[in-house]
């Protein structure tokens, strides 16, 4: 197995959303040639879009992987199609939603991945449970997490236990 570092980007607002995030990642340590070393605090979010649906639980974990990044996204769907995930609207509410969000300092623009992910300065669910596990961490075309979470406008997380 390769040893190429990863981190996935976990959230739920449905059906318990705790229990989702933890089966996806039991699923996620069974994912061939891919070993779960870090999982984040788990967090509460206000939802990004629609404001009609419940708070989200989010949280980042890390894995080592010797998938390329388009074999790791294709498992990643399979296992949010596994526990009943069903696009709705966009930013909407869903059962359990996996972002790769960095691939070792890899940089990916394809029409169906982007690496970075592309909304990953933006968001306290992403950067704040990020810097959790990877606290030194730079991000490839947008430079030192610590900094991206100094320029984020507020925050709104509730660490929650898991």
């Amino acid at each position: 197995m390769s040893n190429t570092t990863v981190y996935i980007g976990l959230g739920s607002n449905l059906a318990n959303p705790v229990e989702q995030l933890n089966t996806a990642l039991q699923s996620i340590d069974k994912i061939t040639s891919t070993k779960l070393v870090k999982v984040s605090s788990f967090y509460g979010s206000k939802p990004l879009g629609p404001q009609d649906q419940p708070d989200f639980v989010n949280a980042v974990c890390q894995i080592q992987t010797g998938l390329s990044a388009f074999e790791l996204l294709e498992k990643l769907q399979k296992i949010e199609i596994e526990q009943g995930r069903i696009k709705k609207r966009h930013w909407g509410e869903r059962l359990i939603d996996l972002d790769i969000l960095l691939f070792a300092d890899e940089v990916i623009h394809s029409e169906h991945l982007t690496i970075p992910h592309s909304q990953i300065t933006f968001r306290d669910f992403v950067l704040i449970p990020l810097a959790e596990i990877a606290p030194g961490l730079v991000i490839p075309e947008f430079g030192n997490i610590q900094n991206l979470i100094n320029t984020l406008d507020e925050s709104y997380l509730i660490a929650l236990s898991h």
